[in-house]
């Protein structure tokens, strides 16, 4: 008499898997903007998303590790444009960086992207997390990014200082400008798409374009 092995259940399909991990962060992503860090429960979450809390647990540990996933949701696309898209031979530098940054300012997640930066600015200091998330996935690589921007510039001739290799935090400037104004002075409120095309006329001197 042969005896068989029990079958092995089957875990989650791969694709089963992204849709369910897809579907808390867009309902953490929801939950933040919209409560902050601090006031963003797990429990919320899990319900947002149609699931057991013990089931989201299994796809992120803990708060700050959703979190750090919502940051690179919803700024991880211009970090890979800087970093894995560079310019061509014959791009100038300031179509480079129009190209790479301009969809912060006008796609359909602009506005998005302001409120995660206000969240960042107003729970930064009280949550070191919030801000060691922002400088993992966005800030430090854009830095980095930044730097390399400003010699290739310097080298071509099209800027003539080497400030943006020494304070490379100029590049997100715009960025930062927009959204400090416009959560002061919303009846004053800047329109990001011109902010960032003046800013980056000043920055840049389109040589060659």
């Amino acid at each position: 008499m042969t005896t068989t092995e029990p079958r092995r259940g089957r875990g989650p399909s791969p694709q089963k898997t992204a849709e369910t991990q897809a579907r808390i962060v867009e309902a953490a992503r929801v939950r933040f903007l919209s409560d902050g860090f601090e006031r963003t429960r797990m429990l919320d979450v899990a319900r947002d998303a149609g699931l057991a809390k013990g089931t989201l647990y299994l796809y992120f540990p803990t708060k700050e590790a959703l979190f750090e996933e919502v940051v690179s949701l919803m700024l991880g696309g211009a970090v890979q444009r800087l970093e894995l898209e560079p310019p061509g031979p014959e791009e100038t530098t300031w179509d480079f960086v129009r190209r790479a940054l301009m969809p912060l300012a006008t796609d359909e997640q602009a506005e998005r992207r302001q409120a995660l930066f206000r969240l960042i600015l107003s729970d930064g200091q009280r949550f070191p997390e919030v801000l060691a998330a922002y400088r993992k996935v966005a800030l430090d690589p854009v830095l980095s990014a930044a730097r390399r921007i400003g010699a290739r510039a310097r080298a071509r001739g099209e800027i003539g200082s080497d400030a943006l290799e020494r304070m490379p935090m100029l590049l997100i400037a715009p960025g930062l400008l927009v959204t400090v104004w416009n959560h002061l002075f919303p009846n004053e409120a800047l329109d990001p798409p011109d902010v960032f095309e003046s800013y980056f006329d000043l920055l840049f001197d389109k040589a060659g374009a």
